[in-house]
């Protein structure tokens, strides 16, 4: 006799790989402002062009491009194929690009135009009859911070942030999410009062990355790290971003902003969160949130800001082959400028589990490479049988999340050094690569974010508690380096400020190598 799901037409395996198939998106629109940006041409563009090419777009997807330009659909297409053309990560099908420029839309206006979001809404309305997008929009706002709250405040003085029945209405908006906690909360009350609280997506792009979303599967679907991880087995942790480029064109949204409000606030905090989090019931949205939430809360800052935290800017120097200017010396940079381009921060967490345990947080320009990682590092065994000289190569065990280029995890630990008469132990290492290990290739961030949007799937999205904590912890280090003075100088290609590495050696600790 069969089992009685087979007997009733239902295929057990097929099932099971249905529950694995990414989930398409409905009839909808994404409504982009700030076309003419880089975020838009490298990633924003290729990404809808990618999620279209893996089938995970309807049939009669809409984009519409707003900016203040004089250009006809056509030309705001010739945009998008550019973009796509250099950009995306799949091949091009010319039948897969036909389908999707036929819903390309271009608005031209500023962003304080009442006109041009009035021919926006006519715009929509066309394509909700025209393509089937069934009054369904996100309005992704890639564009200065500063202009959020004159946007959204135009969205619903035309009607444009009002679903129709049975349709939605969301607003995506780009970090940094205002520039201090004062700021981020005086613009949360203008977005969640055009937007409810469930419509706001806020975008932090390393949430999106596979490497960021498998902490969670490496914590709590293997029985053999979240035992020790804890105080009584971890001696302290390090999130590094490194970047090996400069400021480039970004100078003019950079200077003011700097390293920690850049990066610090909202990426490697968010990465803190995951890291020493607890784990949540489920992985609904509201759970991670509030496991994430209860983290933050919990972040204490040293009594001493002056010898746990450190800034610097990249002088002029080599980096690799490449003569390279200084900080000071780019375009659009003033010569007195204080914003720093490396921020080093010392945090603990005031909670059972990490009671002790200093994280280290650190992000930087022009430094030795581009890397972004978690790196655990344990405390040293308690007791050596083994001779001073037969462990002078041997660290301290680690396991070390590459959130970027690399994507993997490494695991660090001591081993007998071969054909040794004594028992010389020394640092090896044991990888995994999402590349070499998976047929799968890593969707980019920005497919799975904007997938989600359209989704209405919230759970890698901060909600404002979030930034807002973020913000709590970040503020007192900002204040305190606005009253002394100017960044340290670093060297171009190094790592980092020697200021950096005193904060460390304070502690009988050294930054970890990438």
């Amino acid at each position: 006799m069969k089992p009685a799901r087979v007997a009733q037409g239902i295929n057990p395996l097929r099932d099971e790989e249905d529950k694995r198939l990414p989930r398409i998106a409905g009839p909808c629109g994404l409504v982009l402002f700030g076309v003419t940006g880089d975020l838009a041409r490298k990633k924003l563009m290729p990404a809808i062009y990618d999620l279209a090419n893996r089938g995970l777009l309807p049939p009669g997807f809409s984009l519409i491009g707003f900016a203040r330009r004089d250009w006809a659909d056509q030309d705001f297409g010739k945009v998008v194929y550019e973009a796509v053309r250099e950009h995306a990560r799949t091949p091009f099908r010319e039948d897969v690009w036909r389908n999707l420029a036929e819903g390309f839309r271009f608005v031209p206006g500023t962003f304080d135009d009442p006109a041009a979001y009035e021919l926006l809404a006519e715009t929509a309305a066309e394509l909700d009859a025209n393509r089937g997008t069934g009054g369904n929009y996100a309005f992704y706002l890639s564009i200065p911070p500063k202009f959020f709250s004159t946007v959204c405040e135009n969205l619903e003085r035309s009607g444009l942030s009002k679903k129709p029945k049975n349709a939605w209405r969301r607003v995506v908006i780009e970090k940094p999410f205002g520039h201090d906690l004062k700021s981020a909360r005086e613009l949360n009350d203008v977005v969640e009062s055009v937007f409810p609280p469930d419509s706001v997506f806020r975008i932090d792009h390393y949430l999106g990355k596979e490497t960021v979303q498998n902490l969670l599967a490496l914590r709590f679907a293997n029985q053999i790290f979240e035992p020790i991880w804890n105080s009584n087995y971890v001696d302290h942790v390090q999130i590094t971003m490194a970047e090996d480029i400069g400021v480039g064109g970004r100078a003019g949204y950079y200077d003011g902003i700097g390293a920690a409000r850049d990066v610090i606030q909202n990426h490697l905090l968010q990465l803190l969160a995951l890291t020493a989090m607890e784990q949540p019931n489920n992985f609904d949205p509201q759970a991670l949130r509030v496991e994430k939430s209860k983290i933050l809360s919990a972040v204490r800052l040293p009594k001493n800001l002056g010898s746990s935290t450190a800034r610097g800017q990249y002088a002029a120097g080599w980096q690799g082959s490449e003569q390279v200017a200084g900080f000071l010396e780019e375009d659009g940079i003033p010569a007195d400028s204080a914003t720093e381009t490396y921020a080093a921060i010392k945090v603990e967490i005031a909670t059972r589990r990490w009671a002790g345990v200093p994280y280290y947080l650190r992000a930087g320009k022009r430094l030795g490479k581009r890397v972004t990682e978690v790196a655990v590092v344990f405390k040293r065994a308690p007791q050596m049988p083994f001779t001073e000289n037969e462990t002078e190569e041997l660290g301290q065990n680690a396991v070390v999340i590459r959130v970027q280029p690399d994507e993997g995890i490494t695991l660090r630990f001591g081993s007998k050094v071969p054909a040794t008469t004594s028992m010389e132990v020394r640092d090896v290492t044991m990888d995994f690569g999402y590349g070499s290990s998976f047929a799968e290739s890593s969707p980019e961030a920005y497919e799975r974010l904007i997938l989600d949007v359209l989704l209405g799937d919230p759970p890698l999205f901060p909600r404002h508690e979030e930034v807002e904590l973020s913000w709590q912890i970040l503020d007192p280090i900002e204040k305190y380096w606005a009253k002394h003075g100017q960044p340290e100088q670093y060297e171009s290609g190094g790592w980092g400020p020697h200021s950096a590495d005193e904060m460390m050696r304070h502690d009988g600790r050294t930054w970890r190598m990438p």
